[in-house]
């Protein structure tokens, strides 16, 4: 045998490169253990790393993992289309590896698609628990389980209806209660039910917007105003709690649940919740309601970025707050936009209509007076860097600390784990003792991911500040309607405004602690600009820069609140 024909004959077989697709259906399925992954996807993971070992030769070259994604379409899951991208266009992919087939899919034509896409490429599909390959049985065995899985998941889907349906009759509430209820959990002989109870915080608000309503004398607008004026705000959810719309009004006061009732598929039961409204202010709120469309009247909702953040000055002097409306006029052939208080309507209020034009102007000339002075700016700064230098200093010494918890947890785990290995105790005990070093070692881990989280956030979010402030005005200008009030609400809660221009202002943070550091150190500065008085301009400026507001603890703090 030549050398030549030895080397060849000694090298290694190509190995065939796999990635594995993990997937469960809801959110709830990954938040049920310490790990961030929860407990499925780790066991898959296991499952299709033993299959792709028993088949030799196969090396893992990658995973796409699919947290909390449902199954019944291909388009909302990115990391699987992320996969086939990858598949499609580097190639270098001889085999999927999934735990099961309902995994992928549970539509047979997706199946088939996804199976076609995968042949072109020269992909092979494998299940690390189903037995389907490329031969005649294993195409069979395909074809079944996927007919199986499109007929579990309708099953399924048939089997949710008829639930919902079920408990509709039985006057359970379906899915979120609506704005005046909560949903709460209970336990009634020894069974978690879930239920809907009256939320005593808002539902008074829900009274009183069916009462105003039906006094005739409220477009939905008005409506809304009235009730943001007197602090009604949505539940937090998916997004923070807010004032609520005009739209959502519109259908809360034409929803039959606050009589009592629930609806399914169009047929509507006695439900087990507490009415909030009588069948007769109800119909008093149809009647209006109806008696508008008719008559082609409808609550015109005005449009303009500075809605909603304008308040009166004036009857802000005298401890009243009144919102600024939007109102349009018609004259000389145009229509004019004017924000009017809302205390005219009732008589409280003798502030003139003021041309929307006229005020964006003076808010503007607002923002361009909040400009922040260089050297204020350089100061903060350079008080920012001392700061987060001495906290990062302090962070680096409970940093080194977790760490050492962290070692000493292992060390207790492994101890442990010899001891039951040995005879020495009790498998039942140890269970519960490694159960308690889990769950410390999960709070130690989240204490040191999160040391250093709070603090990088609030002093990116002062610099921010600071660099919004250098030219507040002139950055305004630039901005488009949108992005105005996005700004606006960013900087402000409320402004009130007069016929004189903006009377005060109410500042999200960090905006009012930086606002008021500045306009004291500006003070200061002025009150040490006395001729022949250097030496103590100089301590003043020190004096400045050493208090909260100047060394940027309190403005620091104020960010990452």
């Amino acid at each position: 045998m030549s050398p030549d024909a030895h080397a060849t004959s000694a090298e290694p077989a190509r190995l065939a490169r796999a990635v594995v697709y993990l997937r469960v259906s809801t959110p709830s399925q990954v938040r049920t253990d310490y790990d961030p992954e929860g407990i499925s996807i780790p066991a898959q993971r296991k499952e299709c790393e033993r299959r792709a070992a028993q088949m030799g030769n196969v090396l893992v070259v990658d995973e796409y993992v699919e947290p909390g994604r449902s199954g019944t379409s291909m388009d909302k899951r990115p990391a699987f289309q992320a996969m086939l991208e990858r598949i499609r266009t580097q190639r270098d992919i001889d085999y999927v590896i999934v735990y099961k087939l309902s995994r992928m899919n549970r539509n047979r034509l997706d199946d088939a698609l996804v199976l076609a896409q995968l042949r072109k490429f020269k992909v092979t599909l494998v299940s690390a628990t189903e037995h389907i390959d490329e031969t005649p049985v294993g195409q069979l065995m395909h074809g079944i389980l996927a007919a199986f899985n499109e007929f579990r998941s309708a099953e399924d889907g048939a089997d949710i209806r008829v639930k919902m349906g079920e408990k509709a009759k039985r006057g359970g509430t379906l899915g979120r209660a609506p704005l005046g209820y909560t949903n709460v959990r209970k336990r009634f002989d020894g069974r978690e039910i879930r239920t809907v109870e009256v939320d005593e915080e808002r539902a008074p608000f829900v009274r009183l917007a069916f009462e105003l309503y039906a006094t005739g004398d409220y477009s939905l607008e008005r409506l809304a105003d009235e009730l943001t004026d007197r602090g009604l705000r949505t539940r937090p959810g998916r997004f923070p709690a807010g004032p609520v719309s005009d739209a959502k009004l519109s259908s809360m006061l034409r929803d039959r649940y606050y009589l009592g009732y629930v609806s399914y598929n169009g047929e509507e039961y006695q439900g087990r919740h507490l009415p909030l409204i009588s069948l007769e202010l109800f119909d008093q709120v149809q009647m209006i309601l109806e008696s508008k469309r008719q008559a082609g009247v409808r609550d015109r909702v005005h449009k303009h970025y500075l809605k909603g953040m304008l308040w009166c000055g004036a009857c802000h002097q005298q401890g009243i707050s009144h919102r600024m409306m939007l109102t349009h006029a018609r004259g000389n052939g145009g229509v004019y936009r004017y924000f009017v208080c809302r205390g005219r309507q009732d008589g409280t209020c003798a502030t003139p209509h003021m041309a929307a034009d006229d005020v964006e102007q003076k808010v503007i000339d607002h923002l361009a007076s909040l400009r922040f002075s260089e050297e204020f700016i350089e100061v903060v700064r350079a008080e920012l860097r001392t700061t987060l230098a001495d906290q990062q200093a302090a962070s680096n010494l409970v940093r080194r600390q977790l760490k050492t918890e962290l070692e000493r947890l292992d060390v207790q785990e492994t101890n442990l784990i010899d001891l039951v290995a040995d005879g020495g105790l009790p498998s039942t005990k140890a269970r519960q003792r490694l159960h308690d070093i889990g769950t410390r070692r999960a709070t130690v881990a989240e204490e040191l991911a999160q040391l250093d989280g709070d603090l990088t956030a609030g002093a990116t979010l002062l610099e921010s500040a600071l660099a919004l402030m250098t030219e507040p005005g002139q950055f305004y200008r630039l901005l488009s309607d949108d992005h105005r009030r996005v700004f606006l609400q960013a900087v402000f809660h409320k402004l009130y405004v007069d016929d004189a221009g903006i009377a005060e202002e109410e500042f999200q943070e960090p905006f009012g602690e930086i606002v008021a550091a500045h306009r004291e150190w500006t003070a200061e500065q002025s009150r040490s600009k006395t001729p022949g008085k250097a030496r103590k301009r100089n301590e003043s400026r020190q004096s400045a820069c050493s208090r909260d507001y100047g060394t940027s603890t309190g403005l620091l703090a104020a960010a990452q609140a």
